[in-house]
């Protein structure tokens, strides 16, 4: 395994425009109508299947861990690596895997578009925050600023603008600047080449261990955006009508890895040792301790009202046409019955 950050992902599930990831998604969905999907049933009753994953980081590593307690019981679990979301979700819609968690818009795209997929479980609240350098203490401290975002199409870059639009007087909108990854942003802030962006907690950490001051939290999208869940578990539609029991084992294992985060943050920092060895950062305890604070690690916190608000953002934000509701998306049942 190569060295990774412990930056989570979830501005990846857009690397490009929304019209093209869209029509991916599109093209995904219409090739996957009557695929035959690839589970199957050993004599003793238990399953083999496959889980999507892109580039495991933090977030994901109590996934992993969960998969590990699903696999105690007798099935066999086949952790696939893919570089991007649409192929997860592709996959998904074939039946080639039965879960992935990850960005919940794409998602939310091909449900909107037909495909047999549900949200299931959370993966990590809400942690991103936007951060501003000396003299940025307000939105409007950054008219004509540069703003450093990933890319047109990103969740943090919806949240950032949908911030900026409710926030900043008229004229004083920042000059947006695309530059990379939260990581990547984190550094630029440090450098001085933006003077604000939005930023994840691994990030966010990083820069408060720098040893540079003067750096300040403008937004707390915790805080404004509380209904927004960006990064979501979701599955086949038929395999969890199928595979109810199998389904409950995961989401009630991951349920459990939360909470043995939540009891101990050291957890975390062990689950990473674990899954992601290669993985070297000195910061990642006051990491963990950071997303405890913040009671972001929650599989059940997903509800109706919730799933609701995430859709409505992402409508606000263009990414859905108006109309779908929570139960198209997502089957609460199972973080419903772990409560």
């Amino acid at each position: 395994m190569s060295h990774r950050s412990l930056s989570t992902r979830t501005a990846r599930a857009t690397r490009r425009t929304l019209a093209t990831v869209t029509a991916t998604l599109l093209a995904a969905t219409v090739a996957a109508c009557g695929g035959g999907g690839s589970t199957t049933t050993n004599d003793d009753g238990t399953l083999n299947f496959s889980v999507a994953l892109i580039e495991p980081d933090i977030t994901t590593v109590p996934i992993l861990a969960a998969l590990d307690a699903v696999r105690q019981q007798g099935h066999q679990v086949k952790v696939v690596e893919l570089a991007e979301p649409e192929l997860a979700i592709e996959g998904l819609a074939k039946g080639d895997y039965a879960f992935s968690a990850e960005a919940t818009s794409p998602a939310l795209i091909a449900i909107q578009q037909g495909a047999p997929i549900r949200i299931i479980a959370d993966v990590v609240g809400n942690q991103w925050a936007v951060y501003g350098t000396t003299g940025v203490n307000t939105c409007d401290d950054l008219a004509g600023r540069p703003f450093g975002i990933f890319s047109e199409g990103a969740v943090a870059t919806a949240m950032a603008k949908d911030w900026v639009r409710g926030t900043c007087a008229a004229g004083k909108e920042p000059r947006y600047l695309t530059i990379g990854g939260s990581d990547v942003r984190a550094q630029a802030l440090l450098a001085g080449e933006i003077d604000a962006t939005p930023l994840e907690i691994t990030d966010a950490v990083t820069l408060e261990a720098s040893g540079r001051t003067g750096f300040t939290r403008i937004a707390d999208f915790a805080t404004s955006l509380p209904d927004l869940h960006p990064q979501t578990v979701y599955a086949n539609a038929d395999f969890i009508g199928d595979h109810r029991e199998v389904t409950q084992l995961l989401v009630d294992a991951l349920v459990a890895e939360h909470r043995k985060i939540n009891e101990n943050p050291q957890y975390l920092v062990d689950l990473v040792g674990k899954y992601l060895p290669d993985t070297k950062d000195p910061n990642v305890a006051q990491i963990a301790q950071r997303y405890v604070e913040g009671g972001l690690f929650d599989a059940a916190a997903l509800t109706d009202a919730n799933v609701q608000g995430t859709i409505d953002f992402f409508v606000r934000a263009g990414v859905l046409k108006d109309g779908m509701t929570a139960a198209d998306a997502a089957d609460l049942s199972f973080v419903k019955a772990g409560s």
